[in-house]
């Protein structure tokens, strides 16, 4: 029991939090809802006592014969219960209608909230496990958690006045009646605080193997994937693992859901007998004439009325339990910080544009890896000049894309944009200096126009996206499209075009080039071009260094041959640099590559 309440301190600050995040999202409707409760709360014991009044003067008539002076008081209680129970109808569509409202308005205001905090986490948290089990439950949880929550706490209120007012109902039967009423419900309190708790934690501890099972849905039901499950026949396989995690998550709620009714049965039973005991006391009372019919209708009606309250009342403390607990997921969430912010005293961007890159002695290794990528690396990009970076897989060209958009800091060294070092700039401006086309760039569903112009400044000008549409080599694919450039891309919604992995590559790059950065980086550019398409596209590649520094990550020699310098680098280290015709001659791995490709003679 001491470890429940330790759980029940800890999770009680998230209550005033979740209310607080709803004032925010809906406050006129959070008002009207409160009200309605008020006058919702009040209406049964109202019922309750106007049921004692009608049942004596029914009684009375019935004793004395029925006169019309009678059945005018007796119409009197039976009219306001009438009206009385057409209120309720009127709250309770009332309250349906504000609960939908704001149920609504909350469920986009966390969303919200979790959108900004996924754009801002560092990128080094996707790659966590932990981060990622911290996010599927707080998407999981986010959307219903407060809502209910808000929902739960004011059926709390709601019973709670209902039951005050039972409770003084009651009260002249003697004192003692409201707390045996309160005693027979202590039981359920137990259960539902135990197995509030229980839930939580299977919740928790099952939340790897529920991403499992999403993922294996991912597998089989994406347009990504098909292809290969289909060709290796897939299928059975991740369908027989996707039902071997449910079967198992349904055995474990299962047995939980069987243990938890087995507890709530016998709290029940408890409740019974003191109900029981209750009821027959007041029957020989009535029977003995110290207790009218209506007072024992009333007692029996407030009792059995209150009891189901408390119950209900229990049950709802434990629903807003469940809830604070599964809260800690999304607000722990939110309360992800990044670590790649902006310095204290940040410094002006460099005022040579293009600027020179530098690497100085840099040491880094992934968060959770001992192996460092590099360690000691010296390297320099010359200011409005095109570099291509050579190496086999693995080497960390890509990882050098990622230290220079600063998704992370190095543990050791410095780099630095026109001498000044990326730590000492804000975030954004390091990144508004910076285009990159990734190596698997993002497939937007969007119009073709959209996905050039996605990422640029200000309105898109048309000129801006043909220069960027040429300088891609992407005018003949737009050109055959159905609706040129506003033809919606993706198969994702009706109406859209798909293009090959080629294609995508070079509206990406169109995209790439259409943002005007100082610093242009490059992964891969021409990877997926046919080798007639490659060709012309290098060519033009060192007119665009003219406003901008180039690197270009490339394992196409064709490719790197037109850059101003080639770097060739090897587990992290920079281990040939030159140009092309001093490399091509050096004796070192280009020369053996270029060779091999092309013969001694080479291509020129």
């Amino acid at each position: 029991m001491s470890a429940t309440l330790t759980d029940l301190r800890a999770q009680l600050p998230f209550v005033p939090r979740a209310l607080g995040l709803v004032w925010r999202a809906a406050p006129w409707w959070s008002l009207a809802w409160v009200l309605l409760l008020l006058v919702e709360g009040l209406v049964p014991a109202g019922l309750v006592y106007l049921t004692r009044i009608l049942v004596d003067q029914l009684a009375a008539l019935a004793g004395s014969g029925t006169s019309w002076q009678g059945l005018r008081e007796a119409a009197a209680p039976a009219v306001l219960m009438a009206a009385l129970l057409l209120l309720t109808e009127i709250l309770r569509a009332s309250g349906r209608l504000v609960r939908t409202a704001q149920a609504d308005l909350v469920r986009d205001h966390v969303s919200s909230l979790i959108h900004n905090r996924a754009v801002s986490v560092d990128i080094a948290q996707f790659e966590s496990p932990a981060y990622h089990d911290r996010l599927y439950r707080a998407r999981i949880d986010a959307h219903e958690r407060p809502v209910a929550l808000v929902q739960n706490i004011g059926t709390l209120l709601q019973n709670t006045i209902t039951l005050a007012a039972m409770a003084i109902v009651l009260i002249p039967f003697g004192w003692w009646v409201p707390l045996a009423l309160a005693i027979s419900t202590v039981p359920a309190l137990v259960v539902v605080a135990r197995y509030a708790i229980r839930h939580h934690r299977w919740t928790v501890d099952v939340t790897q193997v529920s991403r499992r099972g999403w993922y294996y849905d991912w597998l089989l039901c994406t347009r990504e994937n098909a292809p290969e499950v289909r060709l290796f026949d897939l299928g059975p396989i991740f369908t027989g693992e996707y039902q071997r995690i449910r079967r198992r998550l349904r055995n474990e709620r299962l047995a939980l859901s069987k243990s938890e009714g087995l507890a709530e049965m016998a709290a029940a039973g408890f409740a019974l007998v003191i109900t029981g005991s209750l009821v027959l006391w007041m029957v020989l009372r009535t029977v003995a004439g110290t207790v009218s019919l209506g007072g024992l209708a009333m007692f029996v009606q407030a009792f059995v009325q209150g009891q189901k309250l408390m119950r209900s009342l229990l049950e709802t403390v434990g629903q807003i339990w469940a809830n604070s607990l599964f809260l800690e997921n999304l607000f722990g969430f939110l309360a992800v910080e990044p670590e790649i912010v902006d310095p204290e005293d940040p410094l002006s961007p460099p005022s040579e544009l293009p600027p020179s890159l530098r690497l100085r002695d840099v040491r880094f290794a992934f968060p959770g890896t001992e192996v460092p990528v590099f360690d000691g690396l010296d390297l320099e990009f010359s200011a409005g000049t095109t570099a291509a970076l050579l190496g086999v897989n693995g080497a960390g060209k890509s990882t050098l894309f990622k230290l220079l958009c600063r998704f992370y800091d190095p543990q050791r060294g410095s780099i630095e944009i026109g001498g000044i070092d990326l730590r000492d700039l804000p975030v954004d401006e390091v990144r508004r200096m910076i285009t990159v086309l990734f190596q698997d760039p993002v497939h937007y569903s969007e119009t073709v126009s959209t996905n050039i112009t996605l990422g640029g400044e200000g309105a898109a000008d048309k000129t801006a996206v043909d220069r960027a549409v040429a300088a891609a080599g992407a005018e003949e694919i737009i050109s055959r499209l159905p609706d040129g450039i506003e033809t919606a891309l993706g198969t994702w919604f009706e109406g859209g075009a798909e293009l090959s992995v080629g294609e995508w590559q070079r509206i990406a790059l169109a995209r790439a080039l259409f943002r005007e950065t100082p610093i242009l980086l490059l992964d891969e550019p021409t990877a997926a071009m046919d080798s007639w398409a490659e060709g012309g596209w290098a060519k033009k590649m060192s007119k665009l260094a003219t406003r901008r520094t180039v690197i270009v990550i490339t394992h196409r020699l064709t490719t790197a041959m037109h850059a101003d310098r080639i770097h060739i680098m090897d587990r992290g280290r920079i281990v040939e640099a030159g140009t092309h015709h001093e490399l091509v001659s050096g004796g070192g791995l280009y020369q053996q590559a270029w060779d091999g490709q092309f013969g001694s003679a080479g291509v020129e």
